[in-house]
């Protein structure tokens, strides 16, 4: 039985493309299916995939549709029970798909949604790149482990969130009208921090998987860790994500950190030069929030999820700790 449908967004990958799947089909794991969706690269990696992986289903956008709409049209077009998100400029090590099941398999109520694999910087193995994603009331979402020695990070537990950049998911609950599938308004950035926020209120756990590896090259689609295009969009969806997931009694409850969060980043970015691309995202933030799209995706606030709630609250409260500890 086919467990698992890989599913790796592609923008102009030929440099890393290539490396990628080999990673895959030389591992341990042989029963697994992969698409790779396609948002109209012009270097040719599509054409690479073709010609040099038959086995892989091709989806071909005509437009750049940003990872979350392309991220959806493979997880639509899976049947597998596991949907395993990959990004292009990764390299997989041998047990990379078969430890994401496992941690799947081994949870017989069905209550973990999503684990995250251990992701290490490809360039520098000797530091991590991410090993799950924390979520903290400053309004601030950071790789755990970033730039510390990958060896301190070999014990599976709970995280926020998984990083879509390597990870595996319940395909029935991507289905599942509650939590559901990637927000398609986020574009790019943050929206695996909504989808595992989101997969929280409705009681479901996030994993990280520390034998799952892959090796991770980073901002392959972006050009730079920080740019111009970078920072208004994940500005713009720091705001939406407070907006969509907290209930308003929680967002003024948080208020006093998230306006310190967004002063402190407002006066990181002006520092590198990139202030106003950075306060017009805010804007554009509210204004998403405020809109008929960004009304219609809110999470609703029911009683039975108070619990649920809490729970997340001291986390984010918890996660300042992790932050600056």
């Amino acid at each position: 039985m086919i467990k698992s449908t890989i599913v790796i967004p592609n923008y102009n990958g030929i440099k890393y493309i290539q490396a990628c799947l080999e990673s895959l089909y030389g591992g341990t794991a042989k029963e697994f299916e992969v698409i790779v969706v396609d948002n109209a690269s012009t270097d040719g990696s599509m054409e690479l995939v073709r010609d040099r992986f038959p086995g892989v289903r091709l989806i071909v956008n005509r437009e750049n549709t940003g990872f979350s709409h392309a991220v959806n049209q493979g997880i639509r077009a899976s049947t597998t029970p596991y949907v395993i998100l990959l990004n292009n400029d990764t390299q997989a090590e041998l047990s990379f798909v078969h430890e994401l099941e496992k941690v799947m398999d081994s949870d017989r109520d069905k209550k973990v949604f999503s684990a995250s694999a251990r992701m290490i910087s490809l360039y520098d193995k000797d530091k991590t790149d991410d090993a799950g994603d924390y979520y903290c009331a400053l309004g601030w979402a950071f790789a755990r482990g970033k730039g510390k020695a990958p060896g301190r990070y070999i014990k599976d537990c709970d995280i926020f969130a998984a990083c879509a950049g390597a990870a595996i998911y319940r395909r029935d609950l991507l289905e599942d009208s509650r939590v559901g599938l990637f927000d398609e308004e986020h574009f790019a950035y943050f929206e695996d921090i909504d989808l595992g926020y989101r997969a929280k209120i409705f009681g479901y756990r996030n994993r990280f998987a520390a034998n799952s590896i892959v090796y991770h090259a980073g901002s392959a689609a972006s050009g730079s860790r920080y740019n111009m295009f970078k920072t208004g969009l994940a500005s713009r969806n720091s705001v939406y994500l407070i907006y969509k997931n907290m209930p308003a009694a929680q967002i003024a409850l948080n208020l006093p950190f998230l306006l310190a969060g967004f002063l402190i980043k407002t006066l990181f970015f002006v520092r590198k030069g990139m202030g106003r691309a950075y306060m017009a995202g805010l804007v554009r933030g509210v204004r998403l929030s405020m809109s008929p799209a960004g009304k219609r995706h809110k999470v609703k606030f029911y009683r039975g999820r108070f619990g649920n709630y809490v729970s997340i609250q001291m986390e984010l409260w918890r996660n300042l700790g992790r932050l600056f500890g």
